[in-house]
């Protein structure tokens, strides 16, 4: 007489059960089994998605997770460009609270300063000169913070012949130095300053942009202001592809992949896409259409003053105008 087992081995019904794919629950608890939480959990660090709504402690821990921090807020929120909408810094703040609870508000005014200069913190902003500011000061924020420690001994007369290196407790939360209206027209020579972050690239032990890309943009320029160093850094093609987080500004708004997932996913929901583009209330709202901020290029050695100063302000506001 057959016993079960013979049976079942006949059947094919105890291969079943003895072989399980990862990922699959436990037959009798319903419960994931070990192997799939661990590969399901290492492929959500591979895609950068394992981020996702943790504490800012998590996403800043290492540069991985600023990484995919940063690719996560670009295509979460790249409907914000691609509609040409622009927000405050406010309103962009709240955007990095939907993915991580806890985010600083003091990240995101350093970030918008980098894009508004001189100009009041309210003023609008386009999406793409938000993103690219943000991505050096958060993704190099230790670093940020050594270097306005030493323009702000240049400023003074000082030599810094010791390189500042923030803690881990004191790096991102210490106030960053007041540098007074007069200092930031006047700034610093840049010959000087790019030895000290030569050495400040040699002893820092968090991330640095390239030396090379830092050396190059401060060979541009005779002097230079702390803020304008920053928008120098954050328009830099090469800084942008060596950080590899964020496509390049031709390519910020097209992504193929996450169109198709949006796409498929708003297909499954009944009545949806038909009820948005046959309501008449959608076409008669009103624009928002204030003075914005322009991110624009200009002689790092200069503060702004008007827009028409730039050569690249309303590239934005163009785009999102055909």
């Amino acid at each position: 007489m057959a016993t079960d087992r013979e049976r079942n081995l006949g059947s094919g019904s105890w291969k079943a059960k003895a072989w399980k794919l990862p990922g699959s629950k436990d037959a009798e608890s319903g419960a994931p089994s070990p192997t799939g939480l661990r590969v399901s959990g290492f492929n959500s660090v591979c895609q950068g998605t394992h981020i996702l709504f943790r504490e800012f402690s998590f996403i800043q821990a290492t540069p991985h997770n600023r990484a995919s921090f940063l690719r996560a807020f670009w295509r979460c929120f790249r409907s914000v460009g691609k509609n040409g909408d622009l927000l405050t810094m406010k309103e962009y703040h709240c955007l990095l609270q939907l993915l991580c609870p806890d985010f600083p508000l003091e990240l995101t005014q350093k970030a918008a300063r980098i894009v508004l200069m001189d100009d009041a913190m309210d003023c609008l902003m386009s999406f793409s000169d938000f993103l690219f500011a943000f991505q050096i000061q958060f993704y190099y924020s230790e670093f940020l913070e050594s270097v306005a420690a030493i323009y702000q001994d240049l400023l003074s007369g000082k030599n810094p012949k010791t390189v500042i290196v923030p803690t881990s407790s004191s790096g991102q939360h210490r106030q960053r130095p007041t540098l007074c209206e007069a200092s930031m027209l006047e700034g610093v020579e840049a010959s000087l300053f790019s030895q000290c972050l030569e050495n400040l690239c040699d002893r820092h032990k968090y991330s640095c942009p390239p030396p090379a890309l830092v050396k190059e943009v401060l060979s541009n320029v005779q002097r230079l202001t702390f803020y304008g160093f920053l928008v120098a850094l954050s328009k830099h093609h090469g800084i942008n592809q060596a950080l590899g987080a964020l496509p390049d500004k031709g390519d910020l708004m097209h992504d193929p992949a996450m169109d198709e997932e949006l796409e498929r996913l708003l297909a499954q929901i009944p009545g949806l896409v038909n009820s948005v583009t046959a309501s008449p209330e959608v076409s008669c709202l009103p624009s928002r259409t204030p003075h914005r901020a322009g991110f624009s290029w200009r002689p790092l050695h200069h503060a702004r003053k008007v827009d028409t100063e730039s050569d690249g302000s309303t590239e934005e506001t163009d785009e999102s105008e055909t």
